[in-house]
């Protein structure tokens, strides 16, 4: 039986899959390679660049017009400024994949020899101009893990590219197809021996065209999903699917991951007669996260760098403000998976699991360090008091964000990152928190989903809000913003809550807690 893969190349034989051919357009592929163009196919990590690069192999030597070769350069990435190291590791992939594929050339042999022989500034370049004398068709090249390749070694590879260039199609690779997490103009590249920075751009400036490798649409995430009851008849319900878009909006990764968790690893999913519900998909959301599994945890990785800071921060905020905002910082944050960028400029978070899991990394060690017991906050009749929750919270905030919001990388985000811990600390387990924030908003929208015992489920908006204006105004513009998010999302209850980061103001002055009425809405305003 075939299941959903989150692990290497994808194999349609024993994984449920798309076409890889049609996540990009072929024709426009086929039509730069028969050019003789040099190109780049960059994608996130986990987002099935490997399997295109095959089918695409794999369909170029069905085709019979050309050779296509495959390596993966990632082993040269320890050497990073070593060149002579690291092109010896190019070279030896290189061997290697001349040797499963022709069998019988004597190009491999001389490779080893390669560096001593020419230098391992040229090597690169000579050997592949003795492979292609040797071949009676033009040869595409794939170089995989491009972008894994560190400082002067990926200087050195990209420039020996560059230098055979004029030789093809008979003295070189025709086309080059350089696979990486980033385009190569973004590579920003520290050159010891030049004393200067190279740009990709420069070292590359060959490079005809660069194509990004999309997320699955909607509608692919559905026939991925659907290729599971075709094989097992188990049924996912309407909400299930839409879920699970929702949460992915397609990365490919997330949705095979979330979708092998539910119907493979948790006990009901595995009963093939029962539906996939929504609330299962919930569940094995919640189990990634919690186990930080390897994307996830690479995206963890990624929050700690400065670039990625300079944009992620003000969507957690909600603000812009200066020194913000970088086009090239925004460029790369995007390339990295973790933003969306509307027709109309407005940036966000992928996708909900990212939405959840930014916080909650950038706040783990915060919310292990929170001495807080559910129990306290939980009502005999099962209902969730959010008023003492967020009491609590203001005398905590009053007590230790100074010393708790200093251990942040990302400080001016601090006060919802911090809310967010003790929030999660309190309803994981039991309930769920929903996570709404954007540029340019001025806020930040937590909607908290608590089931009761009666099947009902309690829903809480609580809306936070940085004083920047008076109290007055940011208290009204904040009425008329969480009533209606409220509105928007069936709430029972409201709350707003309002941080004054002036540092000569008293906490006195700070602390406060109202309750006010807008539209019919009866909402309890905590400043803090």
């Amino acid at each position: 039986m075939r299941f959903f893969n989150t692990a290497g190349p994808v194999n349609c034989d024993k994984h449920y899959c798309l076409s890889p051919l049609s996540r990009f357009d072929l024709a426009e592929v086929l039509s730069l390679i028969r050019q003789e163009k040099y190109f780049v196919l960059h994608a996130p990590r986990q987002s099935g660049k490997t399997s295109c690069l095959f089918a695409l192999n794999d369909h170029l030597d069905q085709g019979g017009e050309f050779h296509a070769l495959y390596i993966n350069v990632e082993p040269g990435q320890t050497a990073r400024d070593d060149v002579k190291r690291g092109i010896r590791a190019v070279l030896t992939q290189l061997a290697y994949a001349i040797e499963e594929k022709f069998p019988g050339s004597q190009v491999p042999s001389q490779i080893y020899t390669a560096i001593e022989e020419k230098g391992e500034d040229t090597a690169l370049t000579a050997i592949l101009t003795d492979f292609c004398k040797t071949l009676d068709k033009p040869l595409v090249l794939f170089i995989d893990e491009i972008d894994a390749l560190v400082g002067e070694t990926l200087i050195s590879v990209l420039r020996q590219l560059r230098a055979g260039y004029t030789k093809r199609p008979e003295l070189f690779p025709s086309t080059v197809i350089l696979c990486g997490v980033r385009d190569v103009r973004d590579y920003r590249i520290l050159s010891g021996s030049e004393k200067m920075i190279i740009t990709g751009g420069s070292a590359f400036n060959v490079k005809a065209k660069s194509l990004r490798l999309g997320n699955f649409s909607e509608a692919e995430t559905r026939s991925l999903l659907l290729e599971h009851t075709k094989e097992t008849g188990q049924v996912f319900e309407e909400n299930a699917l839409k879920s699970i878009w929702s949460l992915t909006k397609g990365q490919p990764w997330l949705v095979n991951a979330l979708a092998y968790e539910t119907c493979f690893e948790l006990e009901e999913g595995k009963a093939r007669n029962n539906p996939i519900t929504d609330l299962l998909v919930e569940q094995a959301k919640e189990n990634l996260i919690i186990r930080r599994v390897t994307h996830l945890d690479q995206l963890a990785d990624k929050l700690k760098e400065e670039r990625v800071r300079r944009v992620i921060e003000p969507i957690l905020t909600g603000d812009i403000y200066e020194g913000m905002l970088r086009s090239d910082d925004i460029e790369y944050v995007k390339d990295l998976g973790l933003i969306t960028q509307a027709t109309n400029g407005e940036i966000s978070i992928l996708n909900r699991i990212y939405q959840e899991i930014i916080p909650r990394q950038l706040s783990w060690e915060s919310q292990s360090g929170m001495a807080l017991r559910q129990a306290w906050f939980v009502n005999e009749d099962g209902r969730l008091n959010v008023s003492r929750l967020i009491q609590e919270f203001q005398q905590f905030f009053r007590e230790h964000s100074e010393s708790w919001i200093e251990r942040f990388q990302y400080r001016e985000a601090g006060p919802q990152i911090l809310l967010q811990a003790f929030l999660q600390r309190i309803v994981n387990g039991g309930g769920r928190v929903d996570r709404e924030y954007g540029l340019g908003r001025t806020r930040t929208d937590l909607f908290i989903r608590w089931p009761l015992k009666d099947g009902t489920v309690q829903r809480v908006v609580i809306e936070l809000k940085i004083l920047h204006k008076s109290r007055e105004q940011t208290i009204k513009d904040g009425m008329a913003q969480v009533t209606g998010y409220a509105d928007r999302c069936g709430a029972d209850e409201a709350y707003l809550i309002i941080f004054d980061r002036r540092l000569r103001v008293s906490w006195e002055e700070k602390i406060f807690c109202e309750d006010l009425m807008h539209d019919g809405w009866r909402v309890t305003v905590f400043g803090m």
